[in-house]
Protein backbone atom coordinates (compact mmCIF):
# COMPACT_ATOMS: atom_id res chain seq x y z
CA UNK A 1 0.00 0.00 0.00
CA UNK A 2 1.51 3.21 -1.37
CA UNK A 3 2.34 5.85 1.96
CA UNK A 4 0.21 8.93 1.60
CA UNK A 5 2.37 12.02 2.89
CA UNK A 6 0.91 14.77 4.47
CA UNK A 7 1.00 18.58 4.07
CA UNK A 8 3.72 19.38 6.53
CA UNK A 9 5.72 16.23 5.29
CA UNK A 10 5.69 17.54 1.41
CA UNK A 11 6.43 20.81 2.36
CA UNK A 12 9.17 19.92 4.74
CA UNK A 13 10.67 17.50 1.85
CA UNK A 14 10.11 20.45 -0.38
CA UNK A 15 12.06 22.96 1.58
CA UNK A 16 14.89 20.69 2.20
CA UNK A 17 15.08 20.21 -1.58
CA UNK A 18 15.57 23.95 -2.14
CA UNK A 19 18.14 23.64 1.10
CA UNK A 20 20.09 21.24 -0.70
CA UNK A 21 20.03 22.84 -4.37
CA UNK A 22 20.84 26.31 -2.95
CA UNK A 23 23.82 24.12 -1.25
CA UNK A 24 25.15 22.29 -3.96
CA UNK A 25 25.29 25.72 -6.11
CA UNK A 26 27.31 27.67 -3.27
CA UNK A 27 29.63 24.24 -3.62
CA UNK A 28 30.22 24.22 -7.26
CA UNK A 29 29.74 27.56 -8.18
CA UNK A 30 33.08 28.88 -7.08
CA UNK A 31 35.01 25.77 -9.46
CA UNK A 32 32.64 26.88 -12.03
CA UNK A 33 33.72 30.33 -11.70
CA UNK A 34 37.07 29.48 -11.85
CA UNK A 35 36.90 26.80 -14.73
CA UNK A 36 34.92 29.25 -17.01
CA UNK A 37 36.99 32.01 -16.07
CA UNK A 38 40.29 30.11 -17.15
CA UNK A 39 38.81 29.68 -20.78
CA UNK A 40 37.30 33.61 -21.48
CA UNK A 41 38.88 36.04 -23.27
CA UNK A 42 40.75 38.01 -20.96
CA UNK A 43 39.62 41.29 -22.08
CA UNK A 44 36.06 40.18 -22.37
CA UNK A 45 36.58 38.81 -18.61
CA UNK A 46 37.91 42.56 -17.23
CA UNK A 47 34.82 43.78 -18.41
CA UNK A 48 32.66 41.78 -16.53
CA UNK A 49 30.92 42.13 -13.58
CA UNK A 50 28.64 40.51 -11.31
CA UNK A 51 28.55 36.22 -11.80
CA UNK A 52 29.78 34.15 -14.31
CA UNK A 53 27.72 31.68 -15.78
CA UNK A 54 29.64 31.00 -18.98
CA UNK A 55 32.90 31.65 -20.26
CA UNK A 56 33.38 35.59 -22.27
CA UNK A 57 34.65 34.23 -25.44
CA UNK A 58 36.47 31.33 -25.20
CA UNK A 59 39.93 30.74 -25.42
CA UNK A 60 42.76 28.25 -24.37
CA UNK A 61 45.50 30.60 -24.59
CA UNK A 62 46.00 30.89 -20.78
CA UNK A 63 46.53 26.69 -20.72
CA UNK A 64 48.99 27.20 -23.45
CA UNK A 65 50.75 29.98 -21.38
CA UNK A 66 50.54 27.55 -18.58
CA UNK A 67 51.79 24.51 -20.30
CA UNK A 68 54.43 26.28 -21.82
CA UNK A 69 55.91 27.44 -18.76
CA UNK A 70 59.26 24.49 -17.42
CA UNK A 71 58.41 24.50 -14.04
CA UNK A 72 54.35 23.91 -14.15
CA UNK A 73 55.74 20.45 -16.10
CA UNK A 74 58.53 19.92 -13.21
CA UNK A 75 56.42 21.03 -10.44
CA UNK A 76 53.68 18.34 -11.78
CA UNK A 77 56.57 15.71 -11.77
CA UNK A 78 57.72 16.33 -8.41
CA UNK A 79 54.38 16.39 -7.12
CA UNK A 80 53.61 13.20 -8.59
CA UNK A 81 56.52 11.93 -7.24
CA UNK A 82 55.72 13.35 -3.63
CA UNK A 83 51.95 11.81 -3.81
CA UNK A 84 53.07 8.46 -4.94
CA UNK A 85 56.09 7.69 -2.68
CA UNK A 86 54.60 9.19 0.30
CA UNK A 87 51.40 8.00 0.18
CA UNK A 88 53.15 4.57 0.11
CA UNK A 89 54.98 5.06 2.90
CA UNK A 90 52.49 6.49 4.85
CA UNK A 91 50.59 2.92 4.08
CA UNK A 92 53.20 0.92 5.31
CA UNK A 93 54.40 2.23 7.91
CA UNK A 94 50.89 3.23 9.68
CA UNK A 95 49.92 -0.49 8.57
CA UNK A 96 52.69 -1.64 10.56
CA UNK A 97 51.74 0.72 13.84
CA UNK A 98 48.38 -0.17 13.53
CA UNK A 99 48.98 -4.18 13.64
CA UNK A 100 50.76 -3.83 16.67
CA UNK A 101 48.45 -1.55 18.12
CA UNK A 102 45.82 -3.74 17.41
CA UNK A 103 47.08 -7.12 18.59
CA UNK A 104 46.18 -8.42 22.22
CA UNK A 105 48.69 -8.79 24.85
CA UNK A 106 51.44 -6.13 23.34
CA UNK A 107 53.48 -5.88 25.75
CA UNK A 108 53.19 -2.01 27.19
CA UNK A 109 50.41 -1.61 23.97
CA UNK A 110 48.29 0.70 26.56
CA UNK A 111 51.45 2.58 27.68
CA UNK A 112 52.58 3.13 23.74
CA UNK A 113 48.92 4.09 22.40
CA UNK A 114 48.67 6.91 25.29
CA UNK A 115 52.27 8.01 23.80
CA UNK A 116 50.79 8.33 20.50
CA UNK A 117 47.62 9.89 21.20
CA UNK A 118 49.27 12.46 22.75
CA UNK A 119 51.17 13.36 19.79
CA UNK A 120 47.88 14.77 18.39
CA UNK A 121 47.54 17.08 21.73
CA UNK A 122 51.10 18.44 22.23
CA UNK A 123 54.16 19.17 19.40
CA UNK A 124 57.39 20.26 19.64
CA UNK A 125 56.53 23.27 16.74
CA UNK A 126 58.23 24.49 13.88
CA UNK A 127 61.46 25.63 14.96
CA UNK A 128 61.87 21.76 16.46
CA UNK A 129 60.78 20.16 13.91
CA UNK A 130 63.23 22.75 11.72
CA UNK A 131 66.26 21.57 13.92
CA UNK A 132 65.35 18.11 13.50
CA UNK A 133 65.09 18.25 9.66
CA UNK A 134 68.44 19.87 9.76
CA UNK A 135 70.59 18.09 11.98
CA UNK A 136 69.42 14.42 9.37
CA UNK A 137 70.92 16.15 6.75
CA UNK A 138 67.35 16.62 4.88
CA UNK A 139 67.22 20.27 4.47
CA UNK A 140 66.25 20.97 0.88
CA UNK A 141 66.11 17.12 -0.07
CA UNK A 142 62.19 15.38 -1.22
CA UNK A 143 63.36 13.55 2.52
CA UNK A 144 62.20 16.39 4.01
CA UNK A 145 58.39 16.53 2.41
CA UNK A 146 58.32 12.24 3.04
CA UNK A 147 59.89 11.55 6.59
CA UNK A 148 58.50 14.33 8.96
CA UNK A 149 55.19 13.18 8.40
CA UNK A 150 55.74 9.60 7.98
CA UNK A 151 52.44 8.79 10.01
CA UNK A 152 49.63 10.58 10.92
CA UNK A 153 48.10 9.44 14.23
CA UNK A 154 44.36 9.81 13.21
CA UNK A 155 44.54 7.44 10.52
CA UNK A 156 46.89 5.31 12.33
CA UNK A 157 43.73 4.75 15.23
CA UNK A 158 41.22 4.64 12.11
CA UNK A 159 43.53 1.61 10.79
CA UNK A 160 43.77 0.35 14.26
CA UNK A 161 40.55 -0.26 15.25
CA UNK A 162 39.51 -1.63 11.53
CA UNK A 163 42.32 -4.32 12.25
CA UNK A 164 40.67 -5.09 15.29
CA UNK A 165 37.28 -5.68 13.40
CA UNK A 166 39.09 -8.90 11.32
CA UNK A 167 38.31 -12.16 12.96
CA UNK A 168 40.96 -13.48 15.81
CA UNK A 169 39.94 -17.03 14.45
CA UNK A 170 41.31 -16.09 11.44
CA UNK A 171 44.97 -14.50 12.75
CA UNK A 172 45.33 -18.14 14.82
CA UNK A 173 44.35 -19.78 11.56
CA UNK A 174 47.41 -18.44 10.21
CA UNK A 175 49.74 -19.04 12.57
CA UNK A 176 48.71 -22.91 13.19
CA UNK A 177 49.90 -23.07 9.10
CA UNK A 178 53.43 -21.60 10.17
CA UNK A 179 52.15 -17.88 9.16
CA UNK A 180 54.62 -14.72 10.35
CA UNK A 181 53.69 -11.41 11.11
CA UNK A 182 54.28 -9.63 8.14
CA UNK A 183 52.62 -12.81 6.28
CA UNK A 184 49.24 -12.13 8.49
CA UNK A 185 49.51 -8.52 7.88
CA UNK A 186 49.77 -8.11 4.16
CA UNK A 187 47.75 -11.40 2.74
CA UNK A 188 45.09 -11.59 5.55
CA UNK A 189 44.73 -8.18 7.44
CA UNK A 190 45.21 -5.73 4.59
CA UNK A 191 43.14 -7.33 1.82
CA UNK A 192 40.50 -7.83 4.72
CA UNK A 193 40.84 -3.92 5.01
CA UNK A 194 40.38 -2.84 1.38
CA UNK A 195 37.67 0.21 2.50
CA UNK A 196 39.64 1.44 5.06
CA UNK A 197 42.67 0.95 3.20
CA UNK A 198 41.37 3.25 0.65
CA UNK A 199 40.44 6.03 2.76
CA UNK A 200 43.88 6.22 3.80
CA UNK A 201 44.78 6.43 0.14
CA UNK A 202 42.63 9.28 -0.33
CA UNK A 203 43.77 10.89 2.65
CA UNK A 204 47.26 10.62 2.34
CA UNK A 205 47.29 11.45 -1.67
CA UNK A 206 45.25 14.52 -1.28
CA UNK A 207 47.23 16.18 2.02
CA UNK A 208 50.56 15.43 -0.38
CA UNK A 209 49.26 16.77 -3.32
CA UNK A 210 47.83 20.45 -1.34
CA UNK A 211 51.23 20.43 0.97
CA UNK A 212 52.84 23.46 0.43
CA UNK A 213 53.57 24.73 3.65
CA UNK A 214 56.59 22.34 4.35
CA UNK A 215 58.22 22.73 1.22
CA UNK A 216 58.12 26.57 1.54
CA UNK A 217 60.13 26.09 4.59
CA UNK A 218 62.59 23.05 3.96
CA UNK A 219 63.10 23.76 -0.20
CA UNK A 220 65.24 26.11 -1.29
CA UNK A 221 66.54 24.80 -4.67
CA UNK A 222 63.13 25.40 -6.84
CA UNK A 223 64.35 22.01 -9.08
CA UNK A 224 62.54 20.58 -5.83
CA UNK A 225 59.38 23.04 -5.79
CA UNK A 226 55.96 20.79 -6.13
CA UNK A 227 53.25 22.49 -7.82
CA UNK A 228 51.45 23.91 -5.26
CA UNK A 229 54.57 25.87 -4.46
CA UNK A 230 54.79 27.25 -8.00
CA UNK A 231 51.10 28.37 -7.69
CA UNK A 232 51.24 29.55 -5.28
CA UNK A 233 53.76 32.19 -6.41
CA UNK A 234 51.61 32.21 -9.65
CA UNK A 235 48.89 34.11 -6.93
CA UNK A 236 50.44 35.24 -4.38
CA UNK A 237 53.65 37.23 -6.13
CA UNK A 238 51.98 37.40 -9.48
CA UNK A 239 54.81 35.79 -11.36
CA UNK A 240 52.90 35.30 -14.88
CA UNK A 241 55.35 38.38 -16.46
CA UNK A 242 57.63 35.13 -18.05
CA UNK A 243 54.47 33.52 -19.30
CA UNK A 244 52.84 36.29 -21.19
CA UNK A 245 55.89 36.97 -23.87
CA UNK A 246 54.40 39.56 -26.81
CA UNK A 247 51.67 40.72 -24.36
CA UNK A 248 51.12 44.49 -23.99
CA UNK A 249 51.21 46.23 -20.70
CA UNK A 250 48.15 47.18 -20.38
CA UNK A 251 47.05 43.11 -21.33
CA UNK A 252 49.26 41.72 -18.87
CA UNK A 253 46.74 42.48 -15.92
CA UNK A 254 43.87 40.50 -17.51
CA UNK A 255 45.84 37.71 -19.34
CA UNK A 256 47.76 37.24 -15.92
CA UNK A 257 44.20 36.58 -14.23
CA UNK A 258 43.23 33.87 -16.66
CA UNK A 259 46.62 32.29 -16.06
CA UNK A 260 46.20 31.95 -12.61
CA UNK A 261 42.49 30.41 -13.41
CA UNK A 262 44.01 27.85 -15.47
CA UNK A 263 46.70 26.90 -13.14
CA UNK A 264 44.27 26.29 -9.97
CA UNK A 265 41.99 24.02 -12.47
CA UNK A 266 45.03 22.27 -13.54
CA UNK A 267 46.04 21.70 -9.95
CA UNK A 268 42.45 20.65 -8.90
CA UNK A 269 42.14 18.50 -11.81
CA UNK A 270 43.82 15.07 -10.94
CA UNK A 271 42.26 14.73 -7.25
CA UNK A 272 39.02 15.50 -8.43
CA UNK A 273 39.49 12.55 -11.13
CA UNK A 274 40.85 10.04 -8.39
CA UNK A 275 37.86 10.94 -5.99
CA UNK A 276 34.77 9.44 -7.97
CA UNK A 277 37.12 5.58 -7.74
CA UNK A 278 37.66 6.06 -4.01
CA UNK A 279 34.49 7.28 -3.27
CA UNK A 280 32.32 4.23 -2.80
CA UNK A 281 34.79 3.34 0.00
CA UNK A 282 34.78 6.32 1.34
CA UNK A 283 32.04 6.32 4.14
CA UNK A 284 32.41 2.28 4.98
CA UNK A 285 35.72 2.86 5.55
CA UNK A 286 35.57 5.00 8.32
CA UNK A 287 32.42 3.81 9.67
CA UNK A 288 34.89 0.43 9.83
CA UNK A 289 37.77 2.20 11.19
CA UNK A 290 35.22 4.13 14.05
CA UNK A 291 33.50 1.73 15.40
CA UNK A 292 34.23 -1.05 17.83
CA UNK A 293 31.60 -3.87 18.43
Amino acid sequence: MANHLSAGERIFGFMNTILMLILCFLTLYPLLYVLFSSVSDPALLAQHRGLLFLPTGFTMAAYKAVFDNPMIGKGYQNTLFYVMAGTLMNLFFTSLGAYVLSRKNVLFGNFLMFMIVITMVFSGGLIPSYIVVTKLGMLNTPWALLIPGLINTFNMIIMRTAFQSVPVSLEESARMDGANDFTILFRIIIPLSMPVIAVMILWYAVGHWNSYFSALIYLRDRELYPLQLIMREILITNSTDNMMTGASMGDRIPIGETIKYATIIISTLPILCLYPFLQKYFVKGVMIGAIKE
